[in-house]
């Protein structure tokens, strides 16, 4: 028999479908969108469709504890109970605890499920009454962007995508569309319609730049030139609203200062776009309104992402594009939402003085050993680390450390569960409920789960929950109910709830977090920036007393290889989820413009090594003009069961920080190229 049910995707994406799940005795039989959010309107992106039935069923899924009897990283595990493994967490760990402390103990996970019960409630409250090291886990991906806008906009709302479709010019810069923001693809094509046009900047010509009216092929890592060109232009062509300046913008004189170091023809030999196109684009933003902006977390993954975002939002400050619906920045939607994390997470149970550890640095830590608290005991989950970090090499030698007591808690046998010494079989969100507060749409969504917990799998939540009683933190808090979580994880009281308590909100149904009274958000329209002098600020002295970061600056960066890499999206995974299924065994192509397949004589199809000297990997060729000359593509995410070597295009990642947030710089990433 089958049966239709309402769900939501929790995955790490702006989008967060509403579902509809067939379910076919007791299994997940298909997966395609529902109609219940508005902005994602039935459609669902192609992975989930084809990958989830296989993710939650196929032959990598978790049912049940494993207990590790060989080396790390290999394939030698062995079932155990539920009972020993617990027991063996809560032994190894408390014998850490005995010898080293508790911050030698830490929770190495990320974003796996974006459900607030499943992505971080009961876990946290147990590490923090723990006392285990803290994670900061933003520098991984979103910290530099979310940072940049605090430090522009403060935690104002932001314009919503479906704006968009009411715009006259749609500026994509550094987001992979098709790929990574799906449904603000038909809401462009709607614009497009009614007569808008579409600008698309990104160093490889992605799927969406197949509809733009100008394309402009920026070097990675250049943005900040490119967005300070286009200042010094709208500024030489008259395009600049004094008034708004002069009541809203705090340090447009600053940044036009960086901006006018420049002449447009250095700006355009540094940042690979030419006088022309800089030109043209700053003439088509001057006469288009409304116009707004789309900034992907692309941009972000270098070490002057920052104040290449900071740059770009200050564009339509100066332009004076903002206070019409439709104008401005597309910014996320995470401060729409009335959560109560305090509530849900507990940091009040942190003890005083606990040191923080930076995600990225993390492998080494572990292989150095240059904390005054070693790190001796990992949990990792929602995280696959080993895959997603950079500088991989670097992670794989701290996880082989026999020294080091590993646990891991996923859905599937990912490549960094085979480090752990200890895995225990987590539930999808299939199996679970949950709330789903999106980060790039204004919709609160709520699931239960679809079918029962498959095998011996359990939710995040109740693993948590029996480690809690096994060290004795018997605390109410620690045997709330899911259904309790849910309410400590929103403000009941927030009238966008219309009345429902979280934990009650239909199944099926999305309800807006814009304002009811006010309508769709209009930065300087309804909404001000909350800033610490309530305006624009280019200069900001949050980002300087925090970053050292008051003004945008760019800062040169040298390295002695030719080629940028870079690795957005694919349409076959989402991070690294669905990477074990098998129509993800697949070795990826290596992008290469013909320029510079030619310089090195490699031909179409064939094997090459890209190298640097932090790893090397190799893949197969595919010649083309859809990335610049002077930059190559892979997708990121790949399994290592794709290479020869285990290695994959993290290991050629460095693990240099960003101007921001102490952001990871995937994107930063020189290589070189030669024939396998």
């Amino acid at each position: 028999m089958l049966i239709e049910r309402a769900s939501v995707c929790p995955l790490d994406c702006p989008d967060t479908c509403s579902l509809t799940v067939t379910v076919e005795e007791g299994k997940v039989a298909k997966v395609r969108g529902s109609h219940a959010n508005p902005v994602t309107g039935g459609v669902v992106c192609n992975k989930v469709a084809r990958f989830y039935p296989k993710f939650v069923h196929g032959k990598n899924r978790l049912t049940h504890p494993l207990k590790r009897v060989g080396e790390k990283g290999g394939d030698a595990f062995e079932r155990i109970s539920w009972d020993e493994a617990l027991n063996t967490v809560h032994e190894t760990f408390a014998e850490i605890i005995n010898e080293y402390g508790p911050q030698a103990i830490m929770p190495y996970n990320y974003a796996g499920p974006h459900g607030m019960l499943a992505g971080g409630s009961m876990d946290l409250r147990f590490f923090h009454r723990l006392g285990a090291t803290l994670l900061f886990r933003r520098a991984l991906c979103g910290g530099v962007k979310s940072e940049a806008y605090k430090g522009t906009f403060g935690t104002a709302g932001a314009m919503q995508p479906e704006q968009c479709v009411k715009s006259k010019l749609i500026v994509v810069w550094g987001n992979n569309v098709t790929y990574s923001n799906l449904h603000l693809a038909p809401i462009i094509k709607k614009a497009k319609a009614n007569g808008a046009k579409l600008v698309v900047i990104d160093p490889k010509r992605i799927k969406i730049a197949e509809q733009a009216d100008m394309y402009l092929a920026v070097r990675p890592g250049m943005d900040i030139i490119l967005a300070f060109a286009i200042a010094a232009e709208l500024k030489r062509i008259g395009a600049f609203d004094q008034a708004f300046i002069d009541q809203h913008v705090e340090g447009a004189d600053e940044l036009m200062a960086q901006a006018h170091q420049y002449t447009i023809e250095q700006s355009a030999d540094l940042c690979g776009v030419s006088a022309d196109e800089i030109q043209a684009f700053a003439q088509l933003y001057k006469d288009s309104s409304p116009a707004a902006i789309s900034v992907g977390n692309g941009i972000e993954r270098n070490r002057n992402g920052g104040n290449s975002i900071r740059a770009i939002f200050a564009l339509p400050a100066l332009a004076g594009k903002f206070g019409i619906a439709g104008g401005g920045v597309v910014g996320g939607s995470g401060n729409l939402f009335p959560k109560t994390l305090a509530k849900l997470q507990r940091p009040d149970l942190v003890p005083e003085g606990t040191r923080t550890l930076n995600i990225i640095d993390i492998g080494r830590h572990l292989v150095d050993q240059d904390l005054d608290i070693p790190l001796k005991g990992l949990f990792i989950y929602n995280h696959n680390p080993v895959v997603v970090s950079p500088d991989q090499n670097v992670t794989k030698a701290g996880l082989t450390r026999e020294d080091i007591f590993v646990v891991g808690c996923d859905v599937a046998m990912t490549d960094s569960m085979k480090y752990c010494d200890i895995i225990l079989p987590a539930c999808s969100h299939f199996e679970h409920d949950d709330i789903f507060c999106a980060y790039g749409q204004p919709y609160l969504q709520r699931a239960e789960k679809v079918i029962d917990p498959v095998g011996e799998a359990l939710p995040n939540t109740e693993i948590f929950r029996r480690l809690a009683a096994r060290f004795g933190f018997n605390e109410a808090i620690f045997t709330a109910t899911d259904k309790d979580l849910i309410d400590d994880a929103i403000d009941n009281a927030d009238p966008r709830l219309k009345g429902y308590r979280p934990s009650e909100i239909p199944l099926g149904t999305a309800l807006s977090m814009e304002d009811a009274a006010t309508g769709e958000t209009v930065l300087f329209g309804n909404v001000m920036p909350s800033t610490p002098t309530g305006r624009v600020e280019i200069k900001s002295s949050y980002l300087r007393d925090v970053f050292g970061q008051e003004i945008p600056v760019y800062h040169p960066v040298e390295d002695e290889f030719p080629l940028s890499l870079v690795t957005p999206s694919s349409n076959k995974m989402i991070t690294s989820t669905f990477g074990g299924v098998t129509a993800n065994d697949d070795v990826p192509i290596l992008e290469m413009h013909p320029v510079d397949a030619a310089a090195r004589g490699l031909e179409d199809g064939a094997p090459i090594k890209i190298f640097n000297d932090r790893g090397e990997v190799y893949l197969p060729l595919k010649i083309t003009a859809n990335v610049r000359p002077g930059v190559i593509y892979s997708p990121k995410g790949s399994w290592f069961k794709t290479t020869p070597n285990n290695q994959t295009v993290s290991a050629l990642a460095p693990a240099s920080k960003a101007d921001l947030s102490e952001g990871a710089c995937f994107n930063d990433c020189r290589v070189e190229v030669v024939a396998a």
